[in-house]
């Protein structure tokens, strides 16, 4: 069996991971300056990793690192603070700080370039992130050549980078969001939400479970951590890859922990019994699998470990 290659009936098998009544907390998008940063002149050395999935170049994108107190009570939310810390330092991390990253993702399939979400935009910029568009140009992708923005869900690190001032940021762009994500919001008129999609809705797709943004590049229900999140399969010449969002979103806390309450999940034991299902897919298939806010490049794989998940880092797999 090669590094990718195992049939698709085991990752489908979870199809439809759907958890019904589901209530989002209100959430608030970032307030920064939207002064620029300096974006690296060098995107391929630290801030881009480009891979090849058979015939489909991929790209992960660091929009920025963002330090900050915790994982708890971010992570472990339902847990004693102690209990975290030990887990962290069993991990040899810091017991009282981490630091949380944002990957968005191109994927190019040789007829098409999509970009999956926008990573925080200008509103970013003054704390070092809304680096995206910038190294996606740097890196040979100009704004104008993203034929098509998936948007995962709809919270404000992922929809940020959607416009730069009055002007949409990608401006040839067609959009790609899950139904269920885009009623819910628009029912629960989130003002900030609606003002960065709505205008973006005649020229929005909605997709279900089970549907393709395009050949090879399937969406699949994973409610919880928001009532319509999406994670995607990807699949060319054999090849597979998961794309799983913000399914797990600390490569400890939430795959060693994965009933571990997490503070931005909108239904957390929808979200637990989704981190399960989709981990344990990926576990079984061996196939590799970004997560948007896993440690750049955010790309790695998992398998079980005690009663959760552990992460493995990729390293050369994509290189040889």
């Amino acid at each position: 069996m090669s590094r990718f290659t195992t049939s698709r009936r085991g990752f489908f098998a979870g199809a439809g991971l759907a958890a019904s009544s589901l209530v989002l907390p209100a959430s608030t998008m970032a307030t920064a300056s939207a002064q620029e940063a300096e974006a690296s002149d060098m995107p391929d050395q630290g801030l881009v990793r480009r891979i090849g999935l058979g015939g489909f170049t991929i790209l992960t994108v660091s929009d920025g690192m963002r330090p900050g107190d915790g994982p708890h009570p971010t992570f472990g939310e339902d847990q004693d603070p102690e209990a975290v810390a030990e887990l962290m330092a069993e991990n040899f991390l810091p017991e009282t700080r981490f630091v949380n990253g944002f990957t968005p993702t191109l994927i190019d399939t040789g007829n098409e370039v999509i970009l999956f979400d926008t990573g925080m935009g200008a509103n970013g910029r003054a704390n070092g992130m809304g680096r995206l568009r910038g190294l996606l140009e740097q890196a040979g992708y100009a704004p104008d050549s993203i034929d098509t923005v998936v948007l995962t869900h709809l919270h404000p690190d992922h929809i940020g980078g959607l416009w730069e001032g009055e002007e949409p940021a990608f401006p040839e762009a067609d959009y790609v969001i899950g139904q269920a994500e885009y009623d819910h919001w628009s029912a629960e008129g989130a003002e900030n939400v609606m003002n960065a999609v709505g205008p973006l809705a005649e020229r929005t797709r909605f997709i279900g479970d089970g549907e393709d943004v395009v050949s090879g590049i399937t969406g699949m229900a994973a409610f919880g951590h928001t009532p319509g999140h999406m994670i995607f399969h990807i699949e060319s010449d054999g090849e597979r890859l998961a794309l799983t969002a913000d399914t797990a979103n600390h490569y400890v806390a939430s795959l060693q922990r994965p009933d571990w309450h997490v503070a931005f999940d909108a239904d957390k034991e929808a979200a637990a019994q989704t981190r399960r299902q989709v981990f344990g897919m990926i576990a079984a298939d061996r196939i590799p699998f970004i997560g948007y806010h896993m440690p750049f490049p955010a790309l790695g794989y998992v398998e079980e470990f005690g009663d959760g998940f552990r992460y493995v880092p990729a390293t050369y797999q994509f290189d040889v």
